[in-house]
């Protein structure tokens, strides 16, 4: 195995994990892009047209597609998915050039180098690697490069949708070098408020919906947060909620008639999202009864073109093969024991185990904290060792022909 393994590392070299990731970082894939990941697509299909990598196209939405990239094995062993998201989130306030892929002091930088178009480029190359050094798997492996993680995951819906499936999947989502088997699950909630307009200068003849907006926060604050912190799970951490958003009201002068709140909700296998939203009910419906002008409604935020399924919570039983796999190859490649992390946020990974039921870890280089940042980047150290993992992982639970 270790021979094995020095010739598909040999075949690929640290500069062309740098360059791959350079350009796809070159390629904006954000929301705010007319054509979104139309062109990353194709950049991803270029790549393994060069390497003579047969590939589909899964249509999403009109030109969007997902590309599903296999090298077929001799059929006698597991089947495996490296996946990952072709999108990023938008460059926002960022301090460096978000789309140059600038390569300096050995690391690449820019908006996805970690989040996740560095993992993706490993993903890429660790195909390339089998195919350039025609050493064969036993299982089929595959390559899924999917849309819109970072805001409705329609391309991860469309995959499992169509049937997809595998013995295994790894999501490529930065882990440093650590993995993950559990992740809460994340829904958006919003509160609209209703209040009644009146002039500033009579305040007394309105009803302020910011205040009625306080109330509600104040009270959640003492009666929710407080329970979310004794729901815990040792692969994911406690339950959590955050105010992200609050808009309302028109001028100062004016009784704001209208105000609305937006929360992040991250929760547990056994909580649902029935449950979760009867306890905020149960909160407007107190307040309803003590004030006769509170009045508020309640509702998920609905930013999916499929909407299929729910931000469910990741939940992967450790005595998995695929993690036993991960956790094998990481412990070479760092040389230590592998290290298992309950502070991931949402990921595809839970869709393809919980709709797909399909064994996923999450497993990828570079580290979180980096993700989204104003100065996002990625090392050749991690790309390097994000390789060599795939690598690994890829042989033990394929197995080699």
């Amino acid at each position: 195995m270790d021979m094995m393994l020095q010739k598909l590392v040999s075949s690929v070299s640290n500069v062309e994990l740098a360059e791959l990731t350079s350009r796809l970082v070159q390629i904006p894939s954000h929301w705010d892009v007319p054509l979104k990941e139309v062109e990353i697509v194709r950049a991803v299909a270029e790549f393994l047209d060069s390497e003579n990598i047969p590939y589909e196209l899964q249509e999403v939405e009109g030109e969007r597609c997902n590309i599903i990239a296999c090298l077929k094995g001799e059929g006698s062993g597991r089947s495996l998915s490296l996946a990952g998201h072709l999108d990023t989130v938008p460059p926002y306030n960022m301090k460096v050039d978000p789309f140059g892929g600038r390569i300096e002091n050995s690391r690449v930088w820019g908006r996805g180098t970690v989040d996740m178009k560095g993992p993706d480029a490993c993903m890429l190359l660790a195909l390339a690697a089998f195919k350039r050094s025609g050493i064969e798997l036993e299982g089929d492996l595959f390559f899924t490069g999917l849309l819109a993680e970072e805001t409705n995951s329609d391309g991860a819906e469309s995959l499992i949708e169509s049937g997809f499936r595998t013995d295994g999947v790894i999501v490529g989502e930065p882990s440093g070098s650590c993995y993950s088997i559990g992740h809460r699950g994340l829904e958006w909630l919003e509160v609209e408020f209703s209040g009644k307009t009146a002039h500033g200068g009579v305040p007394d003849e309105g009803v302020n919906a910011i205040l009625q907006a306080t109330k509600f926060i104040t009270r959640v604050q003492e009666r929710i947060v407080p329970s979310l912190r004794e729901r815990y799970h040792p692969h994911m951490g406690p339950s959590v909620m955050n105010f992200g958003k609050i808009e309302g009201g028109l001028q100062p002068s004016t009784v704001a008639g209208n105000c609305i709140v937006q929360m992040d909700r991250r929760y547990l296998p056994w909580e649902s999202v029935a449950t979760i939203m009867r306890e905020y009910q149960d909160v407007i419906d107190e307040l309803s009864q003590e004030d006769p002008t509170f009045k508020a409604e309640l509702r998920l935020l609905d930013i999916g073109i499929m909407n299929r399924y729910e931000h469910v919570a990741l939940e992967t039983s450790p005595d998995e093969p695929i993690v036993e796999a991960i956790k094998n190859a990481l412990s070479r490649v760092h040389g230590k024991s592998a290290v298992l992390s309950n502070k991931h946020g949402w990921t595809d990974a839970a869709l393809f185990k919980h709709y797909g039921n399909m064994p996923t870890v999450v497993c990828g280089p570079g580290d979180l904290v980096r993700a989204h940042g104003p100065e996002e980047y990625i090392t050749f150290t991690e790309l390097e060792e994000g390789f060599r993992t795939y690598l690994l992982a890829v042989m033990e639970f394929c197995g080699l022909a």
